[in-house]
């Protein structure tokens, strides 16, 4: 089902390496108080580990010395330094720590906030699963280097150059000896660096491939198996986790030929030094403490480039995440609010206007939703839009909500066009019934008040009674406030559409948009609510969508679409009288075997 990730590498921009890491500091910058306190511990740590094996060689070389005092002071000097080290530890790790963790907290809410406000535009190109691994996987790679690797590299950093430095001071001609293999070491680190952070990108593409597969199977888990599909939906998901685990194999290859390429290369210089030391100490060139302090200079400077090499790799991963996450931070949304807002009138009146408007889908550019459609919705009228499936009636409405712009023409909410407006300013005041109502993991009283936050229990209740949802609803276990599960699993579809209809009643807007309101009730339900909708609609533009004929009747004006095109428009009497489509519609479904 899917060979390659969604967003293909070449479609991504150049890599910038560990670069790529700098798109982090504008989050970080507001943490500069804790970031220094942070490089303060982390400086600490790194200047008492430099200074223990000094203890230690003057432990060793006063270890026979009669002067008991001075060696006990010796040793409560190494335990005053101990002291010094697992404090400044402990700091270093709760501020680093505490940092990451602030870091990214924010980063998924930028990315949050900039996806919930994209169009649909953008979601044809990219599964929401893939988005939501973005946010989860990817930020918790970023989380491990800036609260670990990040703080652990430059303590390395520091050790690595203040261990060179005091093993030059100890033994200059042992250091060479140590010293020689580090360009070697380097090498190998660039170019199977470079692989490493390749394929760690690639590696989280297909996870957030597999996250987008499963997400999607699992929304749609009782269709999967109504039509036992199961095993297709196991064999696409296996496959494309395999995928991820074969890409996730070769990196760990890569890292493991590394690893095995610096630590022969870092220990058989130690084994060299050793060889020599031992001889220097014999001949009396050094004593027993310096090669001592030699060693642990050696131990700790090659376990900083080891540690290192390891960080580098993590470095370059997160890189990779971080691009992913820029990626979708910096993506581009067609749809978007005018720099100025247009002036409002003080007071909305509802009039919507399409004006030669003609527009096709992204994904379907060649094949035209709509085409020269011209009308007009006068303030308070309520019109109806009806025709086959797919004649364009439902993008009717996406295009008045500015969830696309029209390819050419305009359309306008109270004389101005909709590209003049933000979205959020205009939507704020419109009430949306969908064909397929959306319900949230929450309580059945939470969702009608998602049409309006600060209505109060008694609102809702109103709202709920004009919907026909009340008696339902106080019937429920817990009435009003029973979780009604994820997208409502634990309501009939006829229960959803009354939530979804209490919802928009509750809203109180001047435009009320009805798709297909009423298709999931059943006749007595759908009775109970046309009347409340016929009520709430007086005083409001309403546009219905609708493919049973029986809900719009009553409506001033009939719009009848037909591939794309207004084929007709007026009263139910009249369109019947005149013949066409819609009479051949009404005659289907209001005869004998018809609706």
């Amino acid at each position: 089902m899917a060979n390659a990730p969604r967003l293909a590498e070449q479609d991504r921009e150049k890599s910038k390496e560990i670069g790529a890491l700098k798109a982090l500091w504008p989050f970080m910058k507001p943490y500069r108080g804790m970031i220094a306190l942070a490089g303060a511990a982390l400086f600490l740590t790194a200047m008492v580990s430099l200074v223990l094996p000094l203890a230690v060689r003057r432990v060793i070389d006063n270890f026979e010395t009669a002067d008991v005092a001075l060696l006990d002071g010796y040793f409560g000097a190494a335990i005053g330094i101990a002291v010094l080290l697992a404090v400044g530890t402990a700091l270093r790790y709760y501020f680093v720590t505490r940092l990451g963790e602030r870091v990214v907290a924010d980063i998924r809410v930028a990315v949050f906030n900039r996806m919930i406000g994209m169009s649909p535009v953008f979601y044809e190109r990219i599964m929401t699963g893939e988005v939501l691994s973005r946010i989860t996987t990817d930020t918790t790679l970023i989380l491990s280097v800036i609260g670990s690797s990040v703080s652990v590299a430059l303590r390395n950093v520091v050790i690595l150059i203040g261990g060179i430095a005091l093993m030059l001071f100890t033994s200059a001609k042992m250091s060479l000896m140590v010293l020689w293999p580090i360009p070697v070491i380097v090498f190998p680190i660039i170019i199977l660096g470079r692989r490493v952070r390749r394929l760690g990108k690639e590696n989280q593409d297909w996870i957030a491939q597999s996250s987008g597969e499963a997400s999607e199977q699992l929304l749609s888990a009782q269709t999967v198996q109504a039509f036992t599909h199961e095993s297709p939906s196991r064999a696409n998901f296996q496959n494309v986790t395999e995928k991820s685990f074969e890409v996730a194999l070769r990196r760990i290859a890569t890292r493991a030929i590394l690893t095995a390429i610096v630590i022969f290369i870092v220990f058989s210089a130690v084994v060299g030094f050793l060889w020599i030391g031992a001889s220097d100490v014999r001949e009396g060139v050094i004593t027993a403490g310096e090669l001592a302090q030699f060693m642990i200079y050696t131990i700790m400077v090659a376990g900083s480039v080891g540690a290192l090499t390891e960080i580098w790799s993590e470095l370059q991963r997160a890189a990779g995440a971080t691009e992913r996450l820029v990626e979708l931070l910096n993506s581009d949304d067609p749809i978007k609010d005018p720099p100025q807002q247009a002036d409002w009138p003080k007071v909305r009146k509802g009039e919507i206007m399409f004006s030669d408007v003609t527009f096709s889908y992204p994904a379907r550019p060649d094949a035209a939703a709509l085409d020269q459609v011209s009308f007009t919705v006068e303030p308070g009228e309520t019109v109806a839009l009806v025709g086959p499936s797919g004649a364009g009636k439902t993008t009717i409405i996406q295009l008045f909500l500015r969830f696309y712009d029209p390819t050419s023409g305009k359309v306008s909410f109270d004389g101005i066009d909709l590209r003049h407006l933000a979205r959020a300013d205009f939507r704020r005041h419109v009430a949306l019934v969908p064909q397929d109502p959306v319900i949230f993991a929450a309580s059945a009283r939470d969702n009608i008040r998602y049409g309006r936050p600060d209505a109060t229990d008694a609102d809702v209740e109103a709202a709920a009674r004009a919907a026909a949802a009340h008696d339902f609803l106080v019937a429920l276990p817990e009435g009003y406030d029973s979780y009604v599960g994820e997208r409502g699993v634990m309501l009939s579809g006829g229960q959803k559409q009354r939530i979804a209809i209490a919802r928009a009643i509750l809203r109180d807007a001047p435009v009320l948009l009805l798709d297909e309101a009423t298709s999931a009730l059943d006749a007595e339900s759908e009775r109970a609510v046309q009347g409340a909708v016929d009520v709430l609609s007086k005083d409001r533009t309403t546009l219905i969508v609708a493919h049973r004929l029986a809900t719009v009747k009553k409506a001033d004006r009939i719009i009848v679409f037909e591939d794309g095109k207004i084929a007709a428009q007026g009263t139910h009497d009249a369109l019947v009288a005149e013949g066409g489509l819609y009479a051949r519609l009404a005659k289907l479904q209001f005869t004998e075997g018809g609706e």
